[in-house]
């Protein structure tokens, strides 16, 4: 019974530490797998809420947040994607979804995302996120320094996304991007078919390259608006650190963006050269 007793204490003082957990749940002493997952999830999450409490204690809301229309913030920023990627009659439910897509991870709110995510993993890494954003020590240092991760259709943000990142990078964005390839159209009572499943038909070894661009090409339009001054900064942009991920070939990465400042609608070349069924007017890069 003693063994019984310390092996919970032992899976849950690995989940801290790693974030791994015994996928059969084992250590909980129950007949079947559904209690001994019930118990597990239980003890796990009450312990993950009980050490971020301890560890950001005296944290508050930091000032960005405070006051602010999360939803319409969040609307400002994806609006142009969704008129630029949808036709008329799509773009109310896609906007609906987006606009509330994004959460940000404050002192007021984190304890009831890490009881309620679905996986255990992602709570964990939802912890490290935010208590790298409070500036304390997290609990793993091995882990990537990241603003935020999505699941399914939810965007969850650390609060570190309103300081001062690269003129050309905006996370919202880029993960609002993701979610046009993680959602069936059906989800939001669009019409849907064998040939039109997703959102948009975005190739899988291009989802990474699509969303950098989205995001890049978002903050161009922002800063610039007229053709001169987007193609200045897309120069600019060559000159700063580039997407460091293996899953982005940059030089096709800057042509796609090159294509979408000069089209007169950038979005919609962002999804051709992106798309599963490409368009023919140019191949991609590496093929025959």
């Amino acid at each position: 019974m003693g063994t019984m007793e310390r092996r919970p204490t032992h899976e849950i003082a690995r989940y801290l530490r790693t974030g791994e957990h015994d996928v059969s749940y084992t250590a909980w002493p129950a007949s079947t797998f559904l209690d001994r997952a019930t118990l597990a999830h239980d003890a796990l999450r009450r312990a993950l809420v009980r050490e971020v409490n301890r560890r950001t204690e005296s944290a508050i809301e930091p000032r960005a947040v405070v006051g602010l229309d999360t939803v319409a913030y969040t609307r400002a920023k994806v609006a142009p994607m969704v008129r630029g990627l949808f036709p008329r009659a799509e773009q109310a439910p896609v906007l609906g979804t987006l606009e509330r897509s994004v959460i940000f991870l404050t002192p007021s709110n984190i304890a009831t995302i890490l009881t309620d995510t679905r996986w255990h993993g992602t709570a964990w890494t939802l912890a490290n996120v935010y208590l790298g954003s409070m500036g304390v020590k997290r609990l793993s240092e091995d882990e990537p320094w990241i603003v935020g991760l999505s699941e399914e259709t939810t965007c969850f943000v650390s609060t570190e996304y309103f300081e001062a990142y690269g003129r050309f990078e905006d996370f919202v964005v880029h993960e609002a991007a993701h979610i046009f390839h993680n959602c069936k159209r059906g989800t939001l009572g669009l019409k849907e078919t064998r040939r039109r499943e997703w959102l948009l038909p975005i190739e899988f070894a291009k989802r990474e390259t699509f969303a950098y661009a989205c995001e890049a090409y978002s903050r161009i339009r922002e800063l610039g608006h007229e053709r001169a001054n987007r193609l200045r900064l897309l120069d600019e942009l060559q000159k700063e650190p580039m997407p460091a991920t293996e899953h982005v070939d940059l030089e096709e990465y800057v042509d796609i963006l090159r294509d979408a400042v000069t089209a007169r609608n950038g979005w919609k070349r962002i999804l051709t050269r992106c798309s599963t069924a490409r368009s023919t007017h140019r191949p991609a890069l590496g093929a025959a």
